[in-house]
């Protein structure tokens, strides 16, 4: 009778070795999908994050000026107005002598209070109410104003050439002063205007020229409410404060009040422009998605805060708003919570 070892023992132990090679395998397939998935499911939307609230550049233009900052990136725009002009890409900016100027004008335009500093008095720049570079449809487009002007206008009772104009933003928006009509500032921005605005129609209305215009609201714009839509969809960004996020020395998102935003002389005061823009274009890359109720709402409570006196002060508030204010779109000079707007108090 044989005495050799029964081979089942053998066999059984190299089942559960190959069983036990299996389940490390496995594991570490699980470990490495981990790593893998993980840091990227976590990375996306934190990138998404960094992304909105940090002043990341693009590639830097042919001009030593220093990187264009973008507030929207071109993947996340608003939906623009049906049959709307499209200026050239960014992606054909020009070359040489003419193109510098062009790229110059770019860069002044999103990066102006860096670039123009000593005509600039707060912490916004031309591309926080002129989206995408000026080019975004239904926010007031920079190739828009290159079609539309000169033009005559009311607030200033005469025809308004583009150089006048930016002038005029200089001294309202931007709460500083006007840059001479043969500055560099005028010139560049005026070549990067007529540069955007290759191919469009000139002295006609246009789809998507300045803000898209709204009905007066269903009840009367009313703080307290707007106070509520600003807490739910604008402070993540402009700060419960509304003095909006710096990163380092950048302004990312730009203070809708207080002493460092637009002054009472600026076309964003006017409750059917703030209005308007809010209604198109906010919150970021989320246009149109508030109603036109808590668009003109929040229009109101933003437009009730002070912020910088009117350059045209005429020596007293009710004096001033008499002169230039006496419209029911201007809260200027107007009594909320106690405070008499324009008061500077």
């Amino acid at each position: 009778m044989s005495t050799a070892a029964d081979p089942r023992p053998k066999r059984r132990l190299h089942g559960l070795a190959v069983f036990a090679a299996t389940v490390v395998v496995i594991a570490l397939g699980i470990v490495i999908g981990a790593n893998l998935l993980i840091p990227y499911a976590v990375r996306e939307p934190l990138a998404a994050a960094t992304k909105a609230a940090s002043p990341a550049a693009r590639p830097a233009s042919a001009s030593a000026s220093g990187p264009v900052q973008r507030l929207a990136p071109e993947a996340d725009r608003a939906p623009t107005a049906t049959g709307a002009f499209r200026p050239p890409p960014e992606s054909s900016l020009p070359d040489g002598d003419y193109g510098k100027v062009v790229r110059l004008g770019e860069q002044l335009f999103v990066n102006t209070g860096q670039l123009a500093r000593q005509y600039v008095g707060n912490d916004l720049s031309c591309a926080n109410c002129h989206l995408d570079a000026g080019r975004m449809a239904d926010s007031a487009p920079l190739w828009a104003a290159f079609i539309h002007y000169p033009a005559y206008r009311s607030k200033t009772k005469q025809v308004d050439t583009l150089a006048s104009r930016i002038q005029g933003c200089f001294q309202f928006s931007m709460n500083g002063k006007a840059p001479p009509q043969d500055d560099e500032v005028i010139t560049a921005l005026q070549t990067y205007a007529f540069w955007l605005a290759k191919g469009a129609p000139v002295g006609t209305p246009v789809p998507g020229s300045g803000y898209p215009r709204l009905k007066k609201p269903g009840q009367p714009a009313d703080f307290a409410r707007g106070e509520k839509v600003y807490a739910q969809n604008c402070a993540l960004c402009h700060g419960p404060d509304g003095l909006g996020q710096r990163t380092a020395d950048r302004q990312v998102f730009p203070p809708l009040w207080g002493p460092r935003s637009f002054n009472w002389g600026a076309g964003m005061h006017q409750l059917t422009n703030a209005a308007a823009f809010i209604r198109a274009n906010m919150p970021l890359s989320k246009g149109g998605t508030l109603s036109d109720q808590e668009a003109w709402d929040v229009a109101a409570f933003m437009d009730s805060h002070e912020r910088p006196q009117d350059p045209r002060f005429a020596g007293s508030v009710e004096a001033t708003r008499k002169k230039y204010h006496d419209s029911d779109d201007s809260m200027y000079g107007r009594t909320v919570n106690g405070h008499l707007l324009g008061s500077g108090r």
